[in-house]
């Protein structure tokens, strides 16, 4: 059998010039294969000349091809209804998948009626006597290619019900070139070492170097927005002196994430629509037990100086497993650690990782998203050391513009919101959360009383999102993330 490059120049020697399209018909082949086929003549040289043009055709869809084999849907809905009687409207919508539109359509060219004071509820009957299946003859007609009965309108309207198409195909139109040949040689792309060693490459014909191709982009891995602003966030920890805690347990025990902050047990948190509790394992059993019945105690009865909840604190409760809601479970952790120490040592700490919420998703929300928190344990701390260090580590991401408000958090006292001025949005924006921990959470683990912790928290999603301008969380992290935006951000950004 001919090679398909000879078989089109054979056509084209015949005819003086032709289209792909028809050359796909006489040959029998798929377009994309013909036009292959002249690109690659065209790539030895001034065999053949061609010129790209566009045709738009109409095409039937698989619902319309569905409707040209079996009748339209209104039909079908029409030929569903006995002619010597009626039948319910509730049953008739069950007839078939497309019973609904099929039952709007014939009603609204007029073949069926609906009596609805009939026993039994509302029945349907036919209103003519026969019908013509116009939609059907439309799409046969222009499953043959025979338009000329068709309107425009109708055209429109059989696209709007999805049963035919719009296609643009692009063709070529072939002639001969200044190089005309039927018998075509085929170039050589590599010279092998037999061709050296034998001489034969020195009556070879070999294809031209194309030294303007762009070539195949190497593969590689791409730094996702989120992990550049995280190393970002990282490393001023890192300059300021802090000591990255270990944040690897998404499952937390209840005791850890609320109980050990001082959240009381009845706190709408601890509630299944904001918290996603484990079912398996579904409680945590090992407890430093003196230091549980401590914070039993000052939830329940009060002391260091607090009068507590006043509630009935359950071990049952405390044991619950569930996907951590904060990262100051793995603070409130380190600072127990802290205590057990014979000596206390002032210590800096940082964290960035994941925290799981039970949200409803939309545009500013996830279910799960990263928290950032910064902890500072030292002697004689103050309110006015946490504003200094808060102005110092926002200075660093370029943020200079804070205001402070206070806040409520069940184990911090006092509380700030933090705020800036956002310049492209013209306002005050929250950024944060701060605070100073309460005795209550810090004197049951041990900790000297006149030792203070200082520590503030910010999400690592919204400051992303800022930088660069993405206006929907969910494009940003989840199934759905266009991994081309991934591609096209640069490694490093110059903001200044």
């Amino acid at each position: 059998m001919a090679d398909l490059g000879e078989l089109v120049l054979q056509h084209v020697a015949k005819d003086g010039e032709i289209t792909t399209s028809e050359l796909a018909q006489r040959l029998q082949k798929d377009h994309q294969q013909i036009v292959g086929a002249v690109k690659s003549l065209q790539s030895l040289g001034n065999i053949i000349e061609s010129e790209q043009r566009t045709s738009k055709h109409w095409e039937l869809t698989e619902e319309g091809k569905e409707v040209t084999k079996d009748g339209s849907h209104e039909a079908r809905v029409y030929n569903a209804i006995p002619a010597d009687g009626g039948i319910q409207q509730a049953q008739l919508m069950k007839s078939g998948p497309y019973a609904k539109i099929g039952f709007s359509k014939a009603m609204s060219a007029g073949w069926l009626e609906v009596n609805k004071k009939a026993p039994g509820g509302p029945t349907v009957q036919r209103k003519v006597a026969s019908i013509v299946d116009r939609v059907q003859n439309q799409l046969k007609q222009l499953q043959q290619g025979n338009l000329s009965d068709i309107t425009d309108k109708e055209k429109a309207e059989l696209k709007k019900r999805k049963l035919i198409q719009e296609v643009t195909v692009n063709i070529f139109l072939v002639w001969k070139g200044s190089g005309f040949t039927t018998s075509v040689q085929k170039l050589d792309t590599d010279l092998t070492p037999e061709m050296i060693s034998s001489g034969s490459w020195k009556g070879k014909p070999f294809k031209a170097y194309n030294f303007d191709a762009m070539g195949v982009p190497p593969t590689a891995g791409h730094l996702h927005p989120l992990l550049k602003v995280r190393a970002e966030f990282r490393q001023i920890f890192l300059e300021m002196g802090f000591t990255e805690m270990p944040t690897n347990n998404y499952i937390e025990s209840s005791f850890w994430n609320f109980d050990a902050l001082f959240q009381p047990q009845q706190h709408p948190a601890r509630d299944a629509h904001d918290t996603f509790f484990i079912k398996d394992p579904e409680f945590a059993h090992e407890f430093p037990m003196d230091y549980l019945e401590r914070v039993k105690k000052v939830h329940s009865e009060g002391g260091y100086g607090s009068q507590g909840y006043k509630y009935d604190w359950k071990l049952s409760e405390a044991k619950k497993n569930i996907l951590r809601t904060h990262t100051t479970a793995v603070s409130a952790r380190m600072l127990y650690k802290l205590a057990q120490q014979e000596k206390f040592t002032p210590v800096k700490y940082f964290s960035i990782d994941r925290v799981f919420r039970n949200e409803t998703l939309d545009a500013t929300h996830l279910a799960e998203f990263h928290q950032i928190e910064g902890v500072v344990a030292d002697y004689n701390l103050s309110l006015g050391h946490l504003i200094g260090i808060l102005h110092a580590f926002f200075k660093k991401l370029g943020i200079e513009k804070l205001r402070f408000k206070p806040a409520y958090n069940p184990y911090t006292e006092p509380s700030m919101a933090v705020f800036s001025y956002h310049e492209g949005l013209k306002k005050w924006v929250e950024i944060g959360n701060s605070g100073v921990f309460r005795p209550e959470m810090l004197l049951p683990m041990g900790l000297p009383e006149d030792v203070v912790v200082i520590a503030w928290g910010l999400s690592l999603e919204r400051p992303t999102m800022i930088k660069y301008g993405i206006d929907n969380i969910r494009d940003l992290i989840g199934p759905k993330v266009n991994l081309q935006m991934v591609y096209d951000n640069p490694i490093c950004r110059l903001d200044k």
